[in-house]
């Protein structure tokens, strides 16, 4: 298997960012980790070895990048409105370095993303925001209620915009839904996990809009690896 470890200096984080790149054809999906998780977590956690066999065949490149998440949601040092500049710097870097990075590397003209828990809430957030980038996105355990638990209850127009259960039953854009039903979302969660409520919201919020999507619920709450390893292999490996 091809495996790339990238670093360069970010213009919209100010500092350098890491990823790991695998593979050398087929789809690209854009990893992000969870909670504090690193850009090598995918692969520590046998993830990329259960992708293995698709990224061995051309079918599917795989691109881990870094979290920002300790320097802006779990960031309790600095007010709630520099917490969100911080995830809006980091939104910029996806959108005018790591895409692409990612485009010139596969030819691809659009990408996917996926993630596990909190990094499953990046994966769709990111996604509902650049319908013209991602066409395909799978949250595996995510939370999307996230300014409601991470910005002591401060609430301004970035935070609406980084909230996916806010911001998409309002959405009437139609340059956003056409590209959005043009794509398709999965959202996988177990009926005994904490964030089930979300998922649901989700994807009732989605379905209301005429989104593409599925929400598949699996018995228990299996919010840990062995339980994602075997949701990846359902959904990107067969």
């Amino acid at each position: 298997m091809r495996r790339d470890y990238l670093k360069w200096y970010s213009p919209s984080l100010g500092r350098d960012m890491e990823l790991l790149a695998y593979g050398h054809a087929g789809f690209p999906i854009v990893v992000f980790p969870t909670s504090g998780g690193r850009f090598f977590e995918y692969e520590d956690r046998g993830m990329v070895g259960a992708l293995a066999p698709k990224i061995d065949r051309g079918e599917l490149q795989v691109f881990c990048v870094d979290s920002v998440d300790q320097e802006s949601w779990y960031n309790r040092s600095i007010a709630p409105a520099d917490r969100l500049h911080r995830q809006n710097a980091f939104d910029a870097y996806l959108t005018y370095e790591v895409a692409p990075f990612v485009r010139d590397r596969t030819t691809w003209g659009q990408i996917g993303t996926t993630g596990c828990s909190f990094g499953g809430y990046h994966a769709m957030n990111y996604a509902l925001r650049h319908p013209d980038i991602v066409t395909y996105a799978v949250s595996m355990s995510g939370a999307f209620d996230v300014p409601r638990r991470f910005l002591d209850g401060y609430y301004n127009r970035d935070a609406y915009f980084h909230s996916p259960l806010d911001y998409l039953p309002d959405l009437s854009d139609p340059w956003f839904l056409d590209r959005m039903r043009h794509s398709y979302y999965v959202l996988l969660v177990g009926n005994g996990d904490a964030l089930f409520d979300q998922n649901v919201k989700m994807a009732h919020a989605l379905g209301i809009k005429g989104v593409p999507h599925k929400l598949d619920v699996w018995e228990g709450f299996g919010h840990d690896w062995p339980w994602w390893q075997k949701m990846t292999d359902q959904y990107f490996v067969r």
